[in-house]
């Protein structure tokens, strides 16, 4: 399955040299980026419309990330070019694509000539330049971009994170409570496909299927075959990075998995080779949800603050139910429990349907809906998808008449959940942005409430602990207090057991200076972000 399916592939060697040219001056900055303001400048020289212009970057601009890479520079040059030959430019437009020729930039060729004559003087000049073997592809890449530079919505947010939201959580200690504090490659990560289940649902051969191979170090049985995390990422090679080697690596998003200890870390690894889908999504394959007499067996981490770490980092959750086994086990009751606040993520998938009849297919789904109805407590019907997610053709060996038709659509339905996402990651880091830093500055009214109820001198212990014990009114207090939402509230035993862990004495009192920061963060700074990396065309 191909993410972005327009063929730059087709492009000749001397066509793709061209672009790279074009792409070098266009990139005034040299900083790989091609921005909109420089869209506008450069774009003009087609002679296309506005309106035709605008669909050129939303369709070039597939991540919604303010900027083009060379890859979709050159998409938005095949674009041009089949808007200049009468073409409609759609979203549908791929198929016109290949074989199309590059498109007439009217004065380019001379400005082009001009920068030349002026880099052959200074080389005439005496300047120490490199072999005039025209390097347009290393010239760019060695310039060095100041890293206060914003020429991306993430940039922006890793910018605004590290000035006003960052102080706001390390002052109240929101990555002791609530989440690690946030790094670079957080921002910078693919995003994430979480798969949970309980064991022998189809989990690894799910991720088989998409990928049409398997992953290195990958089980597939009846029994719980996958016994730890796996990260299915892209590349260089096959191969498997042990846990405790990932959760080091700067350049990876698990660095806040350490917390969680060498008991987890065992029993995490990163499965790592080239494939063109990883190189827009990651997967992470989960060990099997323990039932009946298994769960009896403690693991020796927490399997469900795990789920919960990913659950928060990924952009969708499948959750995999055998027709077979359909009993909500007490852990995976609590996994599922512990996605709440993820539901929009939350996608069911009724794998190996083709096991069933029709009858039993039709009972099995309600009485899926039944239980997940109990579990997730929300009136909103789950949506489910039903299929046989395996190496067999769809609808192979399917045992009820209209199995087929069925699998064929629900299939096309799931798949085009899975490539919308690389095209709403960039949303869904806003989202979850935004979300953060209300919930940092709950944290804080709440952390700043309790120490400011401690006492001064004597009984602190017993202050501490009265505290604690009716922390439902204090919650209610701080809510009334300030205004606040009842449903962005942390849960309340979670944060019993936490706090129990610390002095309150120690806390700080309220700063409003850091409040008042992230409030300007999200009513003017997000807004003013969004503004200036929207589409350039309106």
């Amino acid at each position: 399955m191909e993410i972005d399916t327009i063929p730059i592939g087709s492009c000749s060697k001397e066509d793709l040299n061209m672009y790279q040219e074009w792409f070098n001056y266009a990139d005034a900055d040299g900083d790989g980026r091609f921005t909109g303001s420089e869209a506008t400048k450069f774009f003009a020289m087609s002679n296309l419309s506005r309106q035709e212009l605008k669909q050129v970057w939303a369709i070039a601009d597939l991540k919604r990330e303010g900027y083009l890479g060379f890859k979709e520079f050159v998409i938005a040059m095949l674009l041009i070019s089949l808007g200049q030959s009468g073409h409609p430019i759609t979203h549908d437009s791929d198929a016109f694509l290949k074989n199309q020729k590059p498109p007439t930039m009217e004065g380019l060729d001379g400005l082009l000539a001009k920068r030349k004559r002026k880099q052959k003087d200074k080389d005439v000049n005496g300047s120490s330049q490199p072999s005039p073997s025209g390097n347009w592809f290393s010239a760019k890449s060695t310039k060095k971009v100041p890293s206060s530079s914003v020429t991306s919505v993430i940039d922006g947010l890793k910018k605004l994170y590290n000035k006003k939201l960052k102080p706001l959580e390390v002052a109240y200690r929101f990555n002791d409570f609530v989440s690690p504090l946030l790094t670079d490659s957080d921002f910078d990560a693919k995003p994430m496909v979480l798969l949970l289940g309980q064991y022998s649902t189809g989990k690894t051969t799910f991720i088989k299927h998409m990928l049409n191979s398997s992953y290195p170090g990958a089980h597939i049985g009846p029994e719980p075959t996958t016994d730890r995390f796996v990260v299915v990422m892209s590349g260089p090679d096959e191969r498997s990075i042990p846990g405790n080697t990932v959760a080091v690596q700067a350049d990876m998003p698990f660095s806040g998995l350490t917390t969680f200890g060498t008991a987890f870390l065992s029993k995490f690894e990163c499965s790592q080779m080239p494939h063109p889908l990883l190189e827009h999504i990651t997967f992470v394959d989960s060990p099997g949800v323990l039932s009946g007499e298994k769960q009896r067996t403690h693991r020796a981490y927490d399997f469900t603050g795990v789920t919960s770490w990913f659950a928060a980092k990924s952009d969708l959750i499948l959750l995999l139910f055998d027709p077979h086994k359909l009993d909500v086990s007490d852990e995976f009751k609590r996994v599922i429990s512990s996605l709440r606040g993820h539901d929009d993520k939350i996608r069911v998938v009724l794998n190996k349907a083709d096991q069933v009849d029709t009858q039993q297919l039709m009972r099995i789904y309600g009485a899926l809906m039944w239980s997940l109805g109990k579990v997730l407590n929300i009136p909103e019907v789950m949506r489910v998808y039903i299929g046989s997610f395996n190496d067999k053709p769809v609808g192979d060996g399917v045992s009820c008449p209209i199995g087929n038709e069925l699998f064929e659509k629900e299939q096309e339905d799931l798949l085009s959940d899975l490539k919308d996402i690389p095209k709403k990651a960039c949303d869904r880091k806003i989202n979850e942005f935004v979300k953060r830093a209300r919930a940092a500055k709950i944290h804080a009214y709440i952390i700043s409430h309790l120490k400011k109820h401690m006492p001064a001198m004597i009984g602190k212990a017993k202050a501490q602990q009265k505290l604690i014990d009716n922390l439902d009114d204090e919650f209610a207090k701080v809510q009334k207090e300030f205004h606040l939402p009842p449903g962005d509230f942390p849960n309340v035993d979670q944060f019993k057991e936490t706090l129990s862990g610390y002095n309150i004495d120690k806390f700080e009192k309220l700063k409003p200076k850091l409040i008042q920061s992230v409030d300007e963060m999200l009513a003017y700074d997000i807004p003013n972000l969004l503004k200036t990396f929207r589409n350039p065309y309106g």
